[in-house]
Order: structure tokens, then sequence, then C-alpha cells
């Protein structure tokens, strides 16, 4: 459970940034200034959020959505079953996905302690489109947590978060294999349709 909070966290919070500069910011300052403004938006206004989930949805929404490659995320995480998906199928998926991870992240922010973000050393090949940015967590209590973001340069020239590695286990690969499972019972409609009842419950 831990691990699924830090996980759901550090996501979130490499999300807040201003789009124009992460055209030209490296991977690693992004992140720790990203988690920076993060905290300190979700510091300055824990209780009025906390009374308003729609006002941490809305939040979450605008400022995590344009940061990440959710078609690319959603392409990876259904795998091969994605080569078998008409564009509709596709459509829904990348939109319940969406929703149902910001939902998540927005509640799990709250979970957040004070817990000390170690940033390791960044480099970045000359023309790379791919890049690895490694953290660690420190909690109060108990080993260090490893963290390493993969992130992607996008035709626009923006780095977006493809998926996080916790402790070496892939968020991606978490997803494909329980998604995989219940697509090969059920079918990618079946799917769908219980991302989007487990979203609307958690709306209400």
């Amino acid at each position: 459970m831990k691990r699924q909070f830090y996980t759901l966290v550090l996501f979130a919070c490499v999300a807040l940034f201003n789009l124009s500069a992460a055209a030209t910011i490296m991977p690693d300052v992004l992140v720790k200034q990203t988690t920076d403004k993060l905290i300190s938006e979700l510091t300055s206004n824990r209780e009025s959020l906390r009374e308003d989930n729609g006002k941490l949805y809305r939040l979450v929404d605008e400022l995590v959505l344009p940061h990440f490659d959710f078609r690319n995320m959603s392409q990876l995480v259904l795998g091969k079953f994605w080569r078998t998906a008409n564009d509709d199928q596709k459509e829904q998926f990348i939109v319940q996905f969406k929703d149902l991870l910001v939902r998540t992240y927005a509640t799990a922010l709250f979970e957040y302690t004070g817990q000390k973000i170690v940033y390791k050393p960044f480099r970045l090949k000359q023309g790379a489109t791919r890049a690895v940015v490694k953290t660690e967590i420190l909690q109060h209590e108990g080993p260090k947590i490893p963290f390493h973001y993969s992130l992607k340069l996008d035709e626009t020239g923006a780095w977006k978060i493809i998926d996080i590695r916790v402790d070496g286990i892939s968020l991606v690969t978490n997803y494909r294999t329980s998604y995989g499972q219940m697509i090969h019972n059920s079918g990618i409609d079946s799917l769908i349709s219980s991302l989007a009842a487990k979203n609307k419950l958690v709306a209400q």
C-alpha cells in the first residue's frame, strides 16, 4: 500500500509545471521544480482542497494532464491488445484510464507527510529523446524507496512522463498485467466498462 501511495504521489508531483517551460527545461530540473511546486500548493490549500473534492480533481486535471502522454501510456498498458482494439475502444480506454489515474492521484496527495526526496545525478546524451530521472524517497521509518521516472520528448519538444518504476517495478507493467488478464477473460469492452464504473463511483 505504501508503495502504491508513493507511486501515485510522486507521479502526480511531476506534473505541476508551466507547459511552455517544459519544452526547454532539463528533465531532472523539471521533476524537482514541479515536485516542490505541487507540494507547496497542497500544503497551502490542504483544508480547502479536502473540503471540495471537485476542486482537487480540477486542480490535478488542469495541472497534470498536459504533461503526461496518456496515449503512449495507454498503448503500453494494453500491449498486444492495442493492435486489435478499434479506434473507438482506444479512445474510450484512454479517457477512462486517464480519469482513473487523475482521481486516484488526487486522493493520494493527502497522504503526503513531508517525506524527503533525494535526486540522483542525471545525465542526458545530446539529441536523446528519452530520459530517466532517478530519485529516492526517504521514509520517516523504513528503507529508502527508489523511483525512476521515464520521460519521452514529444513532437512539440516537451518532455512527457510515460512510466514510473518504483523499487524496480514498472507502473505500466503492473497495469498491463492486471488489465491484460481482464481483457483475456472478458474482452476490452468489459475492461472499459469496469473502469467507467469505478470512475463514476469515485466521482460521487
